[in-house]
């Protein structure tokens, strides 16, 4: 089966792509089907991803699926929450996961309190109108730390501290960070979701 993800970012897709693989799924980005972006005006990852994924199956015709993920610093009230893709443009900085890392390390100098949390939606839906999209949500609770460690992975993994191992995300190997991520809990769940609701057990 082909789904649409609606996200052109790569490191997404390939996550995506390898977490999906039992399912026998291919991912097909929404920029190869030339379906623009959708508006994101929500304050929830949940109702970003719906609005993601209806988009992408209203244009395309095909199931889709949507992630809107996100890092919420306890210090700062849990923002940058849904505009953390955005989170560096807030400091003077071109938007992009390095100067994302950058305004984040700079503005969390002096500060004790550096728990965080990563937080994933996961949205599928067969149609633009499907009544019972599929959600699921995946969760972990990082330290920041306070430099860049290790170089696998993108966007804050460099600087996202998994207490339980002592290592960042870009300094574990890519199928332990799979099975740990926020983005790897909420595929697991909507691999559950997927197998009982729209493949009724068939797959193994």
């Amino acid at each position: 089966m082909k789904i649409v993800l609606a996200s052109n970012n790569a490191g997404k897709l390939a996550e995506l792509q390898t977490l999906l693989a039992p399912l026998g799924m291919t991912l097909v980005r929404q920029s190869e089907l030339n379906i623009p972006e959708a508006a994101e005006p929500f304050k929830t990852f949940v109702e970003n991803a719906l609005a993601k994924a209806r988009h992408a199956a209203q244009l395309s015709g095909m199931p889709a699926l949507a992630d809107d993920a996100g890092l919420c610093v306890d210090a700062f009230g849990g923002q940058p929450g849904v505009d953390t893709a955005f989170y560096a443009t807030r400091f003077g900085y071109p938007k992009g996961d390095d100067t994302n890392v950058t305004a984040l390390l700079a503005q969390m100098q002096g500060i004790a309190n550096r728990r965080a949390a990563m937080a994933s939606s996961l949205v599928a839906v067969r149609s633009a109108d499907d009544p019972e999209p599929l959600i699921a949500v995946g969760r972990v609770v990082v330290q920041i730390t306070p430099e860049r460690r290790g170089t696998n992975g993108f966007g804050f993994d460099p600087v996202m501290l998994l207490p339980e191992f002592g290592k960042t995300f870009a300094e574990l190997p890519p199928e332990v960070k799979n099975a740990h991520s926020h983005r790897g809990r909420a595929a697991q769940a909507m691999l559950a979701l997927m197998r009982e609701r729209w493949l009724g057990s068939a797959v193994p």
